[in-house]
């Protein structure tokens, strides 16, 4: 009677359920059906709800096991956790509160599914754009899409994105499924080279052009000849400098600094920018007229923290190829961890989520590999004393802090992003340390 009205309750709440009498019949259907999550009691008639897990656990390592337990078999819950169960719910339990634990294990069936195929992809070698371009959000779906549409077509392409989000291999991506994959792929950052030498590093000069050109050299474009140039942060290209790129764009040839010989071009290009060109070439800070020759196609790029549970996905696929680089085992992700990396900003996007990876495989962190101490270091140092103004004041600087970190530390964008007056913010930031 329990059992029936208990499967009756999970279909009302949107899950597909299979019910089985004992541990025989229960472990039958998980051979049949390989589910996402498997619900059992502790105490059943042939067997406990300990052996279920390790038979479970024998048969799909992706299947998670929660526990439903009376008040005196909570030790034997506990033993259970420890031997993987994923939760245990003690009787008399709350259905809604089932069925949110339901729900989460489901979840963490899924994304073990997806991480084990993508390391099976991995460790076979493949070259496929999901091995490249990673995640299941229909924010990275879209984008593959995009980028094998675009591969194909020898159209010049913007990439667009914050601060660490993979612009670089996007644009990579764009080479190595396109025609030119056999051809060079060049990558150029704008915002390194000195503003006197970005002539010279883009379209090359003769021997004896200007004082110290001792012999001839080839430019980025001419380098890329047959390829694909990418124009990392375009936007911090001088204005004299996008004159002649806007140029060398149109016409599909280059002229070495120092030369009159024209130099044919087939160079496919990317350019790649953390600031709206649209935005930037309004407001006179970018040429419009190269905003447009480039715009033929825009990809823009997700940010980390729109991407829900790739965040997690993300963590171990890059958890695992430290562990390996470092020759460590890749250490375990507790619940507080997968709530630390689902509920971090990750300002630096990608970039910052391998860094925290490589940080949480080496086990550097003094308090021991604890992510959430990783991720807000901050936090240690309050006393468990703290009272509740400096706990308040602690996270007011830490959302600050991510914001600005966020925003390339651009002031009248934090106050977009918070809608608190600019004179408050300031405020703010003055009361509580916060530097620009």
């Amino acid at each position: 009677m329990v059992r029936t009205a208990l499967e009756q309750w999970l279909r009302l709440s949107g899950f597909a359920v299979a019910a089985a009498s004992g541990p025989r019949e229960g472990l039958a259907l998980v051979d049949d059906i390989r589910p996402e999550a498997v619900l059992t009691d502790i105490r059943m008639p042939g067997g406990t709800g300990l052996d279920v897990l390790r038979a479970v656990r024998a048969r799909s390592a992706t299947t998670e096991v929660i526990m439903i337990t009376g008040h005196g078999d909570v030790p034997m819950a506990v033993e259970a956790m420890r031997e993987g169960a994923f939760d245990f719910i003690q009787k008399p339990y709350v259905p809604d509160e089932l069925v949110k634990v339901l729900r989460r294990a489901a979840e963490q069936s899924r994304l073990k599914r997806e991480i084990a195929d993508l390391k099976r992809r991995l460790d076979g070698g493949e070259t496929e754009l999901a091995t490249r371009l990673v995640g299941s959000s229909r924010g990275m779906e879209d984008l593959r899409r995009a980028v094998m549409e675009l591969a194909a077509v020898d159209a010049d392409v913007i990439v667009f994105g914050e601060t660490g989000t993979g612009k670089e291999v996007v644009a990579r991506c764009l080479h190595d499924f396109s025609p030119r994959a056999k051809g060079p792929f060049v990558a150029v950052n704008c915002a390194a080279i000195p503003e006197d030498l970005i002539e010279s590093e883009l379209f090359g000069h003769e021997q004896g052009a200007f004082t110290g050109a001792r012999g001839t050299r080839i430019g980025k474009f001419e380098f890329a000849n047959g390829g694909t140039l990418l124009l990392d942060e375009i936007e911090s290209m001088p204005m004299m400098a996008q004159a002649k790129v806007l140029r060398v764009i149109q016409e599909r040839q280059v002229e070495r600094i120092g030369s009159n010989r024209q130099i044919p071009l087939d160079v496919r290009i990317v350019a790649a920018s953390k600031a709206d060109l649209a935005a930037e070439s309004e407001a006179g800070r970018f040429r419009a007229d190269l905003f447009y020759r480039l715009n033929m196609a825009t990809l823009t790029l997700p940010p980390l923290r729109e991407r829900g549970e790739d965040v997690v996905l993300l963590f171990h696929y890059f958890l695992a190829a430290a562990a390996k680089r470092f020759g460590k085992p890749a250490p375990t992700l507790h619940p507080a961890d997968i709530n630390a990396l689902m509920t971090h900003g990750w300002p630096g996007n990608v970039r910052e989520l391998k860094g925290a990876a490589d940080r949480f495989a080496l086990g550097l962190d003094s308090t021991g590999r604890s992510l959430e101490t990783i991720l807000t270091p901050r936090a240690r140092t309050l006393p468990a004393s703290a009272s509740l103004a400096e706990r308040v004041a602690a996270y007011e600087r830490h959302v600050i802090e991510t914001e600005l970190a966020r925003h390339d530390h651009s002031i009248a964008a934090v106050v977009d992003a918070l809608q608190v007056p600019r004179r408050t913010l300031n405020e703010k930031m003055a009361r509580l340390g916060v530097r620009r």
